[in-house]
């Protein structure tokens, strides 16, 4: 959910753990040269949602990744399958209260650009909470405590494998992704198909259907 926290807390539990940290929102922005509320104005959010299914297709196949997707990644149930299949999903929960203390001056989300967006906030953890519950492997309650102190929450629930340092990691171990805050699950095997090699991405070019 927008506000909980998953950049600051990602971005941190991945120094912790060695790993190399990806914002998925902040990617899609640096591929295609614009902000995310400019992809909602120009191509609506079925747009912008297609986009994101596409990168987080790609990110979930690659190892050794934090992934902090945006709240609204669950939607798509493609994205939830994958979330769910090739990483473990932390799912970091806050209150309304503290959600609408946090968001109350962002002028830069676009589905908070309405008339009441608080009363927003509260539609959106109505409508999302249950499939952050399906997809999520376990929940970390974020509040007013430290993002360091929700990271060794985090980590103080990891299976043994993912809390590994990668360097103990061999290339069939299980290494750590995260979800809504993603790694392959003990017992898993990791998706052997490549992702795409890595290619300059012209600004807003229109993505390709995936149905």
């Amino acid at each position: 959910m927008m506000g909980c926290g998953k950049t600051t807390v990602g971005r941190r539990l991945a120094a912790r753990l060695g790993r190399e940290f990806v914002d998925a929102d902040k990617e899609i922005e640096a591929r295609c040269g614009v902000a995310v509320a400019t992809i909602f104005e120009l191509e609506g959010e079925a747009g912008f949602r297609l986009r994101e299914a596409q990168l987080l297709d790609e990110l979930t196949r690659r190892q050794g990744l934090v992934i902090a997707t945006g709240g609204g990644a669950v939607l798509r149930e493609d994205n939830r399958q994958r979330l769910r299949d090739r990483g473990f999903v932390i799912h970091l929960c806050a209150s309304l209260s503290e959600l609408w203390h946090r968001l109350r001056h962002d002028k830069s989300r676009p589905l908070l650009r309405t008339a009441n967006p608080r009363q927003k906030i509260a539609d959106l953890m109505h409508a999302r909470e249950p499939l952050y519950e399906a997809v999520s492997h376990v929940s970390v309650m974020t509040g007013r405590q430290s993002a360091e102190r929700v990271v060794a929450d985090i980590i103080a629930v990891l299976p043994a494998e993912l809390a590994a340092a990668p360097a103990l990691c061999s290339s069939t171990d299980p290494c750590l992704n995260s979800g809504p805050l993603r790694g392959h699950l003990p017992g898993t095997t990791p998706d052997p198909t490549p992702p795409p090699a890595d290619r300059p991405e012209a600004p807003l070019q229109p993505p390709t259907p995936t149905d």
